[in-house]
């Protein structure tokens, strides 16, 4: 079975690169790790952690998007709520409340979920964000939850995957005939350049 490890990126868009460093370097404390660009047009990624990145296309236009309560329903095309992001000390949740609110964003309270403490926020592109430090000993992962009063006939199949659901791949792509073609970014690492 495939084996992941992390969101390897996030990509989110701004119209406004330079608010957007100044508030996930500076503000939040995530490297710069990567910059991708030519004229109008830019691909930056900032650190999260060791395994994960966010990152941000520039384009000439793009407005950050009306605030909407994070988890609040919504009817029509739809296609993202929020992010999460982990938080390894609780403390480390005060500090960044701290941090956003004296550098003028609203923060929620810290609410408790049961097996994570989370603040709400959003940046200046409007994305809307969550903070949460897991509770320790109510890990989840290790011990999979499910206290939906109504759920789905699918949900009691359990939380792990059911592979038998979907086709089987009858041909796997060769080694041999596997192709990487450069893009975006191969100049930076290989001198190759997107043809």
């Amino acid at each position: 079975m495939i084996k992941f490890n992390g969101i390897n990126h996030l990509a989110m868009a701004t119209g406004d690169m330079d608010k957007t460093i100044r508030f996930w370097r500076d503000l939040l404390g995530m490297r710069l790790v990567a910059g991708l660009g030519k004229p109008g047009y830019r691909h930056y990624f900032f650190e999260i952690s060791e395994n994960d990145l966010i990152a941000f296309f520039e384009w000439p236009g793009v407005m950050p998007v009306e605030e909407k309560e994070h988890g609040y329903p919504v009817k029509g095309p739809f296609i993202f709520d929020h992010v999460s992001f982990g938080v390894e000390e609780e403390d480390g949740l005060w500090e960044l409340k701290d941090k956003l609110e004296a550098a003028g964003f609203e923060v929620s309270m810290v609410i408790d979920h049961g097996f994570i403490h989370s603040i709400y926020a959003f940046d200046p592109n409007g994305i809307p964000i969550e903070f949460s430090h897991n509770i320790e000993g109510k890990d989840i992962r290790k011990n999979p939850k499910m206290i939906d009063k109504a759920p789905a006939a699918i949900t009691k199949e359990g939380s792990e995957p059911q592979l038998d659901k979907w086709p089987k791949v009858k041909k796997p792509t060769p080694k041999s005939e596997r192709k990487v073609y450069p893009g975006a970014g191969s100049e930076l690492f290989h001198g190759i350049k997107k043809s």
